[in-house]
């Protein structure tokens, strides 16, 4: 009677504990999980390594825009069509040592009141680092726009006054070059707030070139 209690509290024992081959097993799998997570983060600290050596050597600084000119030689709303001919000019300045850019969309738009009255697709091009390049974005024809009584209020003081308050965004997609790494497309847009006068052989003033803000 001794040995069967003996063997019944041996068999219990083993029941509620781990058996040499499932302690081993659970050893094992502990073992490669800690090594599996040590080797992901090693992978990451490189990789952040890098990419902060890249940044330091590269240090890349916001590309500039301006809009140097503009030209507005209509701009008359009768009953709610814009009739409208605006050029504008742009300069695009790009102050990187060791990064170009290749703008492989460009799309103006541009707003009165919060409206889009015109668009025009620019000539793609390469910029390459620490240059400067010129565009030319011309807006010409006639759009509906609807306009509440408050922004017809404002057409009329901005006429009035003769000078126009007009957004143009520039759509971009453009692809970044480090040394001889390309980087995935990106889709930035840039906003540029002007207050153009009106040059219609009656009237005329003085444009003040305008720093154009990325719109976030």
């Amino acid at each position: 009677m001794g040995d069967n209690r003996q063997s019944h509290l041996n068999g219990a024992y083993y029941s509620k504990g781990c058996n040499p081959f499932s302690c081993c097993c659970g050893f094992i799998f502990d073992c490669l999980c800690t090594c599996v997570c040590q080797i992901i983060f090693t992978i990451l600290f490189i990789l952040g390594l890098i990419i902060f050596i890249c940044w330091l050597i590269f240090r890349p600084s916001a590309v500039k825009f301006y809009a140097t000119n503009a030209s507005l030689t209509e701009f008359t709303l009768d009953n709610n069509t814009l009739h409208y001919n605006l050029a504008l000019n742009l300069t695009i300045r790009n102050p990187n040592k060791h990064v170009s850019i290749y703008y492989d969309r460009i799309e103006a738009r541009a707003f009165y009141e919060g409206e889009r009255f015109a668009s025009t697709e620019l000539t793609p091009f390469y910029q390459g680092h620490r240059s400067t390049d010129s565009l030319t974005a011309e807006f010409k024809g006639q759009n509906l726009v609807l306009l509440g009584n408050e922004e017809i209020s404002n057409y009329n003081r901005e006429t009035n006054s003769g000078i126009y308050e007009i957004e143009v965004k520039l759509y971009l997609q453009i692809r970044l070059k480090f040394e001889f790494v390309k980087s995935k497309q990106m889709k930035p847009e840039i906003a540029c707030n002007l207050e153009i006068p009106l040059n219609d052989g009656t009237s005329s003033g003085n444009y003040e070139s305008k720093r154009c803000e990325y719109d976030w």
